[in-house]
């Protein structure tokens, strides 16, 4: 049985590249959570949407819905909104949680 991880990013895509850094590592049955300025990936016209497209199968997309909705970003699938309580079920969820500065 492998080891999961959920990533949590919270960078903005335009300032780092925590995002692809990250996606890179990513495996399956992990979740990537975009919180903060992160949540900018998810815009249509963002470079980083297309990041988030070569996700490996098996991997969970999350984004904080507090986040998504103060920037005015839809939230479609295969993208699962979650909120704080969310958040804190899915750190007990996986076996590892990392953050991407």
């Amino acid at each position: 049985m492998s080891t999961t991880t959920l990533h949590l990013i919270a960078s903005s895509p335009f300032a780092t590249d925590a995002l692809a850094s990250c996606v890179r590592l990513l495996g399956e049955g992990d979740g990537l959570l975009l919180c903060g300025e992160a949540v900018n990936a998810l815009r249509p016209q963002a470079a980083a949407s297309a990041v988030l497209a070569t996700l490996p199968a098996g991997c969970q997309l999350f984004v904080l819905e507090e986040d998504a909705l103060a920037r005015a970003i839809a939230i479609e699938a295969p993208v699962q909104s979650v909120d704080y309580p969310d958040f804190v079920a899915l750190t007990l969820q996986f076996d590892k949680v990392n953050s991407w500065l």
